[in-house]
């Protein structure tokens, strides 16, 4: 699965945590406030979505990219504190 993480974080501190989990799961930085990657599984960025959310507060927001996920194009985010999910079928 293609997975793409764009991050607006309110903090330094915030970017310096989120930035260390994020290339802990695999994920390259691949321009400013953007990772990516091809090899995480389902189950896998579950786990990087609770760590996440450990480290920001409500000022943070991140959008996940995922493709494909059932013949759809996902777009998890976070923001507020909560994680939201919209999906995109053809």
């Amino acid at each position: 699965m293609f997975v793409s993480i764009h991050c607006d974080l309110g903090s330094d501190d915030h970017r310096k945590s989120v930035y260390s989990i994020i290339s802990q799961y695999g994920c390259k930085q691949i321009m400013k406030d953007v990772f990516e990657s091809t090899s995480l599984e389902e189950n896998t960025l579950s786990r990087l979505k609770r760590d996440i959310d450990k480290k920001t507060d409500f000022y943070d927001t991140i959008r996940i990219y995922q493709y494909p996920i059932n013949d759809a194009f996902v777009i998890s985010y976070l923001n507020k504190k909560k994680w939201r999910r919209f999906v995109v079928r053809q």
